[in-house]
């Protein structure tokens, strides 16, 4: 084509452009910037999203006996940690986490978080982590190191570097801590009529994650920001007064020694039952044969490839059980053990019938569960997840239990599988996790807690406008930067309402969940960054989704698609129609619209977010033979639309 020719079309295109006046704040130019990723791909991350040829990734193995004083309400414990530095620098010091630190007098968290109040605030304090001793051994030599303190931060200095790409160092530390009474909502004692219940998590000194983006990965704990850890094998020992019931991340290796003969009946029983098995009833709880006839009772656990554990003790445990089946033909045992007090009307009795249809759920949908037992407590924490273990509130019930488990449980797949940066990143875990909450309770037991209302519908005005508003937080903040009452919003709602739009909107259910799936499979038990994300799913979905990871993640952008008005070819409706819309905010997304027309005939067009590229206004044909009776943007509904009043245009005839 001529350059005069196409110098014409340019104008012609550009005076009729020019001419369609509007009040829009879209910016087309800055929604479909080209350049959007800061980085290409190398050796350790693919531009493909996948792990790259050389993707590295240290590795922390722990060895863990502890012993619980139920008269101080302490614990004392003794941790080797095996640390093999796969990275390719050789390094002079590690960076552990001490959490237990956030609960003393001049933590950080305490001039910030407690002072503002709210669900991690510190009700009371500790001395945190007592350092009793650290022994350092590496190539043959024991010693002393130097080591410092900083927060819930605590640096290690060795003697001699520890080699890159394998090398294998061992460090010991002996100490102890108070178990708080309330600690942030992630652990805690809660005292029941029948004994105190302990939820012990953050127990022990952890590994900071060095990685290839930033190095040693160090942000303090202040309560919000949970964690970013590596993986290993861990296996811990609790002592404690033979009275309690303990129940931990992993497998029980010594049931014998720990269980009645038939409590160890009743278990292999509920691994072999779809239906919950009682292992501890109600009525057992003060009958002291219900324990073995000892002093002390010592629980070994054991988990494979997890990035944590946790566990929890009681003497006032009821404990039940039930058989998980999952795709493979694997089986593990869903638990739970709480109070006599949380037995009520639609209860903590449900429980394991709960987790076993959660993890069922999402094995068959997602990716399979990988521990041998998914254990349910009951105690002071209102909703905290570690590998194979989660505690969820005693007060919980019905449609509150089935949530609280659901999401606890669903923390399996984010973070504990796809083990992403939760101290910076929380929509990548908190967000895609309520994601497929959504789904999995739909599913379960025919939909009994899809609960109606505009809380659960996001589209709402309600919703949209508090999801949306000029003063709620955006995704892409460190959780503890978010206001504390809007975090429930840009880590948890938006970012699943953003992929719920992804998948019903953009990309169709068939590719969003091949391209999810992918994700999961791809970043299992490593560490993907939201570019990592970001590529995966552009890549295995065949869409470059710039514009749409621009608006949801790094802008608050909102979306308004409105119908400008509606004309006639030649004036004349049996000719067809040429409808206008606009888009008034700053967020392009596709567009469907449902054209209904006065002789009864509906048309559904479905036009692509492309139409948003040149500008914020778009003519498109209609194949109308009467007067247009209505038009309506997004009838389905599947867009969080700031302004729904203006996605319809109605004939004023």
């Amino acid at each position: 084509m001529k350059k005069a020719t196409l110098f014409f079309i340019g104008l012609c295109t550009a005076l009729i452009a020019f001419s369609q006046t509007t009040n829009s704040v879209y910016n087309n130019r800055e929604a479909f910037n080209p350049q959007f990723y800061p980085y290409p791909g190398n050796d350790f991350r693919s531009a493909s999203g996948e792990p790259g040829p050389h993707y590295w990734q240290n590795r922390a193995d722990y060895r863990i006996n502890c012993t619980l004083d139920t008269g101080k309400n302490t614990v004392t414990s003794e941790v080797e940690i095996n640390y093999t530095n796969n990275s390719p620098d050789d390094l002079k010091f590690i960076w552990l986490q001490v959490d237990q630190n956030i609960y003393k007098k001049d933590s950080r968290a305490t001039a910030t978080t407690t002072q503002t109040g709210g669900r991690w605030a510190n009700a009371q304090f500790t001395q945190g982590d007592v350092i009793k001793s650290i022994s350092v051994e590496y190539e043959g030599k024991k010693y002393t190191p130097k080591y410092n303190t900083t927060d819930t931060r605590m640096q290690v200095w060795f003697q001699d570097a520890l080699k890159s790409s394998g090398g294998k160092i061992k460090v010991t530390i002996n100490y102890d801590f108070e178990i708080p009474q309330y600690g942030t909502d992630r652990m805690g004692r809660l005292k029941t009529k029948n004994g105190w219940i302990y939820e012990v998590a953050q127990w022990y000194p952890r590994l900071c994650v060095y990685d290839d983006i930033q190095g040693w990965n160090t942000l303090p704990y202040l309560g919000a920001g949970e964690f970013y850890l590596e993986y290993g094998n861990i296996e811990f020992n609790v002592t404690a007064p033979a009275n309690l019931i303990v129940v931990g991340s992993g497998e029980l290796l010594n049931p014998h020694e720990c269980l009645t003969p038939e409590q160890q009946k009743r278990w292999n029983e509920a691994s072999n039952s779809d239906k919950t098995v009682m292992i501890r009833s109600s009525q057992e709880v003060t009958d002291p044969n219900s324990r073995p006839k000892k002093a002390y009772c010592t629980w070994k656990f054991k988990i494979q490839n997890a990035r944590d554990v946790a566990w929890a003790a009681s003497k006032a445990f009821v404990w039940d059980a039930a058989r998980m089946n999952f795709p493979s033909g694997k089986k593990a045992i869903a638990a739970s053990a709480y109070p006599v007090e949380s037995i009520t009307k639609d209860g903590w009795q449900r429980s394991t019938e709960m987790v076993k249809a959660s993890i069922e759920f999402n094995s068959k949908t997602w990716y399979e569960f990988p521990y041998p037992v998914a254990t349910n407590v009951a105690g002071i924490v209102g909703g905290m997840e570690y590998p194979g273990i989660v505690f969820c509130s005693y007060n919980s019930s019905g449609s509150g239990l089935w949530s609280v488990t659901d999401h606890e449980f669903g923390h399996t797949w984010f973070p504990m599988i796809v083990g992403s940066n939760e101290r910076k990143y929380a929509w990548m875990d908190e967000g895609f996790n309520t994601f497929i909450n959504d789904i999995s309770t739909d599913n379960y037991n025919n939909g009994e807690f899809k609960e109606q209302g505009f809380f659960n519908d996001p589209t709402s005005k309600f919703m949209v406008t508090y999801v949306f508003n000029d003063k709620m937080d955006g995704l892409y903040n460190i959780p503890d930067v978010i206001q504390q009452a809007n975090l429930g919003v840009a880590a948890y709602l938006k970012p699943a309402m953003m992929l719920h739009s992804l998948r019903d909107a953009v990309l169709g259910p068939d590719r969003f969940d091949a391209a999810f799936k992918e994700y999961i499979k791809r970043w299992a038990y490593k560490h993907p960054t939201p570019w990592d994300f970001f590529h995966t799913i552009e890549n295995v979905a065949g869409e470059d989704l710039g514009w749409f990871w621009r608006g949801w993640v790094l802008n608050d952008w909102k979306i308004d698609q409105a119908v400008k008005e509606v004309r006639y070819v030649d004036n004349k409706p049996q000719n067809g129609s040429i409808i206008t819309i606009e888009n008034l905010q700053k967020m392009p997304m596709p567009v469907t619209a449902l054209v209904k027309e006065e002789n009864g005939k509906e048309h559904r067009i479905n036009l692509p977010v492309e139409i948003w590229q040149r500008g914020a206004v778009w003519s498109f044909n209609a194949p109308t033979t009467s007067d247009v009776k209505e038009v309506i943007l997004d009838p389905d509904k599947l867009l969080p639309d700031w302004n729904r009043d203006n996605n319809t245009w109605k004939n004023s005839k």
